[in-house]
Formats: C-alpha cells, sequence, structure tokens
C-alpha cells in the first residue's frame, strides 16, 4: 500500500530520480536526509525527467484505540478504513515539508511505501519503477553499532540493487556509489570501489568488500594524482585500469569539494587515462615516509617538552621564595587578626544578649497591650451583640406569635396563675432542659413545659416554636400555646402518660393487651414518617424513646419533645454519655451507632431508636443486649421465649414478623436499615389490620380529647375553624358569634378582624377519632 502526491507516471526512457528520506510529522527532517535531497537537487534534478521523494512506514495492520489495545484493520468497516488511511496520508505528507523547500520551483512527487524492511521495499520499488537514479542519507559507525544493528539501509541496498539503477549514498564527508561508470564502461563487480579527495586535490581510492562499504578491513590503497601529474608519477609495477574492466567501482567524495555526480559520470571516460601506483608499492612508500615523519615529529615534541619542563623547574623555584616570604607576614598578619575576631566575637554576644533582653521587654509590652485592646474590643462586641441579639429576639417572639394564629400567647401572669405559680404539687416531671406542669388553661387540661433560665435558652425556645408551629398530625403532641417571657410551652394533656411507664408497668399500670402494641408501633412510624417528610427540610427527632412516646386516655400514642434536638448546640460535652432526657447525643441505648461513630446525624438516625422501642414492645424489657437476646431466639425458632410473659395471647407468626422487621431497623449501619415508608410502614399496616381483624371487638365509651369540644357548644367539632383569638371552634357556631359580637368567646378581650379558616389537620383527626369510637379495635381499660 502507498500514498502519491500524483497520478502522472513517466515513460520508461525518460531519467527518474528517487530520493529515501526519513523524518516525523512536523519535524526539521533528519539531516542525513537533507544532505542527500540537497545533493539529489544540486547534482541530477536538472536533467531529471521525473523526481521523486520516497518515505517507507511500516505497514498498518491496526488502528489505535483510545480505550484499549489496538484493533485490527479485518474486523473494522471498510469507511473507518478508509478514512483512518486518508488521515494518515495527510500526517506522512508533513514528513516531506523540509525536503520540498530543498527543491524550490520544480515539481517533484511524494511517496510513501508500507513495509516492514525499508531496504528490501526500496530495492522492489527501483526494480519495478524503474528508477535510474537513488540516492540516499548516510551516517558514520563504527564497529559496535555495526555489529548490534547489522547492515544498515544504504549497504544493503547497494549490495541488492538491479543492475539498472545507479545508486549514491550521500554521507557528511563522501559519497558512494555502484555506478560502473565511474571507472568503466560496461561490465559489473560485486566489489565496491571508494574515492575520496583530500585538501591537496589528490584521491583516495579503497577497494571495500561489499556489503560493508563503508568498512576499510582489506582494502587496498591508491593514490590518485590530478590527470596533469598522473602521469609524470607513474611504477614500472602499477597497473591500469582498462577501459571496459569487468569491475564495478564507487566514487566517494568530500561533501564540501567533490564535482557534481553528474560532472563525474559525463567526465568519467577520463579516469580511463589515470595510471595508479599497485597496492604493495603505495603501502611501502607510505610505510617508510610516515615513519620518517613520526620520528621527526617525535623528537620535536621531546626537545619542546624538555624546555617547558626546565622553565617549569626556575620558576618553581622562584614561586617556592614568594611563598616562603609570604607565609611569615601571613602567619603575624593571622594571629592579628584572630585576636581582633575574638575580641568583635565577645562584643558581639554582649550586644546580641542586650537585644534579645530589649526585644523580649518590648514584646511583653506588646502583648499587653494587645490583652488590653482585645478585652476591650471584646467587651464592647458582647455588648453589641447582646443589644442586637436581644432587639432580635424580640422582633421574633412578636413577628411569630402576632403572624401565627395557630397559637395563643399567654402572659406570665397567666401562667403562674394556672400553676399555682410553678407549685410542686402540680410538677409532674422534670428533665435536663426544664420541668413539666399539669394545670388547665381556658378549661383545659394542659401540660406546660418550662425551660429553665440560662442566657441561650430564649433562642432555644424561639426555635422550638419556630419548628413545632410546622407539625399538625394526629400522631403529634399538639401544642396549643406559649409564653415567650417566661420560655413556657404549652402542650395537650395526655392522660396516660408515657409509653415507658406502661411497658415496664410502673405505678401498678396494667400490661398492654399485644393489639394495642402493634398500633402503637404503626403509629409511631407513622409520625416519624411525617417529620421526615417535612418540607422544605425533614425534621429529626433525635432523641426518640418510650419517655418520649405519649398516651392519651384511648392509648393513642402521640410523639413528645419533637424540635428540641433542634433547640441544642452541636457540641456535646464530653463527659454526657447517657441522659434520660432529650439532647442532642440523645440517649445511649437508642442512640444511632453510626452517629456515635461519625458525628453524622440522619432520618433513618430516629429509624435506630424506632426499632429499639419495637423490641421493647414485643420484650418488655431494657434496651441494653436486647437485639441480640432477640436474635438468638430468631435463630433459635423460639421467639415465644423473648416475648412478654405479661401478655399471654401472642400472635406467634405475626410476632416475629414485627420483631424481624424490629431487627431491620436496628441494623447498625444505615444503608442496612430499611425505608421507612416503603418497608416498614406496610409491614406495620398489614400487622394492625391483621390485629383489627382477630380481636374481639367490646364496645366501650371513650371520651374524646378536650380539643376536639367547640368551646361555644360544648360538643366534638364536625367541621373546625381557627378564630381570630386562636382558638378553634365548630363553624356554625364561631360564624353566629362573630355575627352579634367583636369578642373573643374564651378570653372575652377585643378582636382586630373577623376573618376565620378552617383547621384541616384537626379535623382529620376528629374524623379518625370518630371511626375509631364507631369500630372500636381495643376493650375497655381502667384509666390509671
Amino acid at each position: 500500500m502507498s500514498f502519491t502526491t500524483s497520478t502522472s507516471t513517466s515513460p520508461a526512457e525518460m531519467t527518474s530520480v528517487a530520493v529515501a528520506v526519513n523524518g516525523h510529522p512536523g519535524g526539521k527532517g533528519g539531516k542525513d536526509s537533507l544532505r542527500a535531497v540537497k545533493w539529489a537537487v544540486e547534482n541530477l534534478m536538472s536533467k531529471a525527467h521525473h523526481f521523486v521523494l520516497i518515505h517507507v512506514v511500516p505497514t498498518i495492520t491496526s488502528i489505535p484505540s483510545p480505550s484499549g489495545p489496538p484493533i485490527p484493520i479485518k474486523e473494522l468497516d471498510a469507511n473507518v478504513v478508509t478514512m483512518y488511511l486518508h488521515e494518515m496520508k495527510v500526517k506522512f505528507e508533513d514528513i516531506f515539508v523540509p525536503y520540498k523547500k530543498l527543491c524550490k520551483t520544480r515539481e517533484m512527487e511524494t511517496l510513501v511505501l508500507e513495509g516492514e524492511n525499508p531496504a528490501a521495499v526500496l530495492v522492489r520499488y527501483i526494480s519495478d519503477s524503474k528508477i535510474t537514479y537513488l540516492v540516499l542519507g548516510s551516517w558514520t559507525s563504527n564497529f559496535m553499532t555495526r555489529t548490534i544493528k547489522g547492515p544498515g539501509i544504504p549497504s544493503t541496498v547497494l549490495k541488492d540493487a538491479p543492475g539498472t539503477c545507479t545508486i549514491y549514498v550521500v554521507s557528511r564527508d563522501n559519497l558512494i556509489t555502484n555506478s560502473v561508470n565511474a571507472l568503466s564502461t560496461s561490465g559489473r563487480s560485486s566489489k565496491i570501489w571508494l574515492f575520496s579527495q583530500n585538501k591537496h586535490g589528490s584521491f583516495r581510492i579503497k577497494k571495500l568488500p561489499s556489503g560493508h562499504y563503508s568498512s576499510s578491513v582489506e582494502s587496498k590503497d591508491f593514490d590518485m594524482i590530478g590527470a596533469s601529474s598522473m602521469t609524470a608519477y607513474n611504477d614500472p609495477h602499477s597497473q591500469s585500469l582498462p577501459h571496459g574492466s569487468s569491475h564495478n567501482y564507487s566514487l566517494v567524495v568530500q561533501q564540501g569539494n567533490y564535482q557534481t555526480a553528474e560532472a563525474g559520470v559525463a567526465d568519467a571516460h577520463k579516469l580511463n587515462q589515470f595510471t595508479y601506483i599497485s597496492s604493495q608499492n603505495v603501502e611501502q612508500y607510505f610505510c617508510e615516509h610516515g615513519m620518517q615523519a613520526e620520528a621527526e615529529r617525535v623528537r620535536t615534541e621531546l626537545r619542546n617538552t624538555v624546555a617547558m619542563y626546565n622553565q617549569a623547574c626556575e620558576n618553581l623555584v622562584h614561586a617556592q621564595a614568594k611563598i616562603h616570604l609570604i607565609s611569615s607576614d601571613c602567619l603575624e598578619e593571622s594571629k592579628r587578626v584572630n585576636a581582633a575576631l575574638k575580641r568583635e566575637e565577645t562584643f558581639r554576644k554582649i550586644a546580641a544578649e542586650e537585644k534579645e533582653k530589649h526585644l523580649e521587654a518590648v514584646k511583653e509590652i506588646e502583648i499587653a497591650r494587645n490583652l488590653l485592646t482585645k478585652e476591650g474590643y471584646e467587651r464592647e462586641l458582647a455588648e453589641l451583640n447582646y443589644l442586637r441579639e436581644s432587639v432580635e429576639k424580640q422582633k421574633i417572639a412578636h413577628a411569630l406569635f402576632l403572624s401565627d394564629k395557630r397559637y395563643k400567647r399567654y402572659t406570665r401572669e397567666e401562667i403562674k396563675m394556672a400553676t399555682g405559680n410553678f407549685s410542686v404539687n402540680n410538677l409532674i416531671g422534670e428533665g435536663a432542659y426544664g420541668k413539666v406542669y399539669t394545670c388547665k388553661l381556658d378549661h383545659i387540661p394542659v401540660a406546660i413545659k418550662v425551660l429553665r433560665p440560662g442566657a441561650d435558652k430564649k433562642h432555644e425556645f424561639l426555635k422550638e416554636v419556630e419548628v413545632l408551629s410546622k407539625l399538625r398530625h394526629p400522631h403529634m403532641v399538639l401544642l396549643l400555646g406559649a409564653c415567650p417571657e417566661d420560655g413556657c410551652l404549652v402542650y395537650e394533656f395526655m392522660e396516660k402518660g408515657n409509653l415507658e411507664d406502661h411497658i415496664f408497668r410502673r405505678s401498678g399500670r396494667p400490661p398492654l393487651p399485644w393489639f394495642i402494641r402493634f398500633r402503637i408501633a404503626f403509629e409511631i412510624a407513622c409520625g416519624l414518617a411525617f417529620l421526615h417528610n417535612s418540607k422544605p427540610d425533614p425534621i429529626i427527632h433525635c432523641d426518640l424513646k418510650p419517655g418520649n412516646i405519649l398516651l392519651d386516655k384511648n392509648f393513642v400514642s402521640k410523639i413528645g419533645d419533637v424540635g428540641l434536638a433542634k433547640l441544642i448546640s452541636d457540641v456535646v460535652p464530653d463527659n454526657i454519655t447517657e441522659y434520660g432526657d432529650s439532647i442532642i447525643a440523645g440517649t445511649l441505648f437508642y442512640m444511632d451507632p453510626e452517629y456515635q461513630r461519625t458525628g453524622t446525624i440522619r432520618p433513618k438516625s430516629d429509624v435506630y431508636a424506632f426499632g429499639i422501642i419495637t423490641l421493647q414492645l414485643l420484650t418488655g424489657c431494657r434496651p441494653k443486649g436486647l437485639i441480640l437476646r432477640v436474635e438468638d431466639a430468631l435463630e433459635n425458632g423460639s421467639i415465644y421465649e423473648v416475648l412478654d410473659k405479661s401478655v399471654t395471647d401472642w400472635p406467634l407468626p405475626e410476632a416475629e414478623e414485627l420483631a424481624r422487621i424490629a431487627l431491620q431497623c436496628s441494623s447498625l449501619r444505615c444503608r442496612d436499615r430499611p425505608d421507612l415508608d416503603q418497608e416498614v410502614l406496610p409491614v406495620l399496616k398489614k400487622l394492625v389490620d391483621f390485629s383489627d381483624s382477630h380481636t374481639e371487638v367490646q364496645r366501650f365509651n371513650i371520651d374524646a380529647p378536650a380539643h376536639y369540644y367547640c368551646p361555644i357548644l360544648q360538643e366534638v367539632m364536625v367541621d373546625p375553624y381557627i378564630a381570630p383569638d386562636g382558638f378553634t371552634y365548630e363553624h356554625k357556631a364561631i360564624k353566629l358569634w362573630l355575627e352579634k359580637h367583636n369578642v373573643s368567646p374564651v378570653t372575652k378581650l377585643r378582636l382586630q378582624q373577623k376573618m376565620i379558616h378552617p383547621n384541616h389537620t384537626l379535623r382529620s383527626a376528629i374524623q379518625e377519632w370518630t371511626s375509631r369510637v364507631q369500630h372500636p379495635q381495643v376493650p375497655a381499660l381502667k384509666n390509671t
């Protein structure tokens, strides 16, 4: 396969000149190839009818792939191969650019040949194309390179070229040719003759072994003098080269002094007039004269060396005398200098000590000045921050309670009066962040949480109100109002207390039936799903545990202390390992292990706590070591051994299914825990449906939560609406009231406006409660 830039062909009788070049695309061209092209342009191009530059490249058998090994051409589409060959053609054309510049305006062709053996490719090409002259570049090699690499391209071409083609190998100093016209007009030989012209105008002729044109081993040396002097020097033993000799010779001349090859070929018949000295006489002549010249040169060098040695000895004596004199002076001077250096070193040490003391004093003064300035600045900054935060908190509190009609704002006096001035008799709980009192506000039983006093508690209080303002769900404890002055939060009162007291049957509480436990697990999961799906950002409880699961008088579970995790600092004291109250670190046995290890909180951190709570609902045990006990029971097929013995009618298949989903939720790694919406809730819903269909239904009287009643009608509301005073009323009742009055039915305070809004959340809760009453799922339990 080859690429050419011209489709024209030359007749066989025309003179064709080919120059083999090397190089790389975009390069400046090889020095040897540049020399060969220049020589061919100067000596052969003027008489050539067809001039071509040749470059040989390896055969293209594959196409490189950017993502792996090269792809063989046979495996590719023909269009792809054609496109790649075209790109390579364009790329190879760049090789000829430096050589084209040497040809100036003359026309030429460029040809790219493929083959693994460049010499064989060139021989085949000149044979097939009937090339008249082939010019190659050469280089100077030594024995080592010839031994390692073997015969070069020029030597192989000289040896294998057809007799119809004249080969010229151009090097820096010589020109080699296999032309039979160099010394004779007919006949060829396997020997190659080398001619080199020296600076005196004479030629040196060497007969080289075939295939080793650069070697001088076993060569016969001759001196060929100019034509005018050749006849004067004639040895009876010399041997002339007759016209028409059967030997083939090569002519080589130095690069800067040789005549053009065309002139040499034109004047080749003159070479037959030269008379040559025989090899033996030439060797004897040069041996004798060379030895005499060498001996004379050695004698001259020896005389010069002796004279230089004597002069050097004399100079050495004078130099030693000067050195002795100077050394004495230097010794005295060095003593004086050393004494001066010692004094200077002493003074320098004293000065350094004094300077160090001065710098330390200056540094201490600067530190004291900086500390004083910093303390003053920090004090002013703290005062400004305190004033700014106070103003911002007041603005937030006023904006929050004035704009949000879902809460009622209570005064400090109202809270004190309702709690009996925070009487101990009304205290029902105490945690890390405050105390909880029970009382009645507006004739409704409520629970009031009072945050502990502190500089940052006001900010925490406002953040909790902000979080709770977004929460309205049947299984979340409802926030009824707040008192921003004292940091009090008013919640609905949960008559049955927390789930932890029922699991461990404190204060004589009866055990919860299995179907209530199934329903509590489902309700907790529903509440968590609501928190995690809050928009725009999910809300994470961070401290879910049985103590924060509250039960109303109908055993409906609701999640409490929501938003508390958003109120505390991210930095947990090092000495906090386990608390019974809500802090961001959580309670140890309900805390996500991955959160403990990495400090990263995720929604699935609550799923872990939910799994532990569900296992406690099944077993009635403490959380420590509970996961291993349940896992062993499931593996041994003895789930009944770990179930709460106070319940005797456990449905074992369903209890085992609930235990397995609880173990999945309490996996050590977050990614191993199931999705709450997609995996956990469907299983819990199926278990609740099972408990509904397999439990003997007993109707019992259930009192509705207090906030389900209309303050005007004192009946359970059907269509609740929020009035401007923040309370919820039956739609018809509040509508009639506002038509006749401009004050609140509860507070008796004047209303600024009379717009009312539907309370969809409360309506959904009332509807669910009504459905449960009409189709009760739990038997009557004594109030405790």
